[in-house]
């Protein structure tokens, strides 16, 4: 069965993999959803095992634990109002030994960091609070430079990276607005990616 340990040691493999045939060519961590929390764990299990720095991370629609993943997503609404759901769902990942703390991992992380998120994501929302300092880019987006909200919130897991960083300038968090229906699962099909990319 998957494991937490499993997918780190799976994306570590692919990494050296990549980088024995890359040459001069950046390799970096691109997670998107639960892919986020893996790319998260392996971007550290490489900076703190290693001591090697991937060229950077990206996380797309990421969310801070698996935890509080499941436990805020559409799907589970309609068990959380049952006894047990909290012990039966949310503690049994803990048991598997299923984390996913990218919350935790990012501060401990120093190379690039840009975190991606549409605002009209309905499966992992970012519930955006406020923004402050927002700075326009091509076609709508921002770039979010604070922002306090629940579980969820991408502005949380950028706040606990950029607080952890040495080099602000290294953590980004660019928000896409919902009149590009971009949700969940469209980011990377934006046009303007690329751009924001470099």
């Amino acid at each position: 069965h998957p494991t937490e340990s499993g997918f780190t040691t799976d994306v570590l493999a692919l990494y050296d993999w990549a980088k024995a045939r890359s040459g001069d060519s950046p390799v970096i961590f691109w997670g998107h959803s639960l892919g986020t929390g893996i790319a998260t764990n392996a971007a550290r299990k490489l900076q703190e095992e290693r001591g090697v720095q991937v060229d950077a991370v990206v996380l797309e629609s990421p969310y801070t634990s698996i935890r509080d993943a499941a436990a805020h997503v559409p799907i589970t609404k309609i068990y959380r109002q049952f006894p047990g759901f909290e012990s039966l769902i949310l503690d049994s990942m803990a048991r598997g030994g299923m984390f996913f703390r990218s919350d935790e991992n990012v501060k401990v992380l120093s190379c690039p960091l840009l975190i991606l998120h549409a605002e009209d994501d309905a499966v992992l929302p970012p519930r955006l609070g406020r923004q402050v300092g927002a700075a326009r880019r091509p076609r709508g987006v921002t770039e979010a430079v604070t922002g306090r909200d629940g579980p969820l919130a991408s502005p949380q897991l950028f706040e606990a990276a950029r607080g952890a960083y040495a080099d602000k300038a290294k953590v980004k968090l660019v928000t896409f607005p919902k009149e590009l229906g971009l949700g969940h699962d469209y980011i990377s099909s934006n046009p303007e990616l690329p751009a924001l990319l470099k």
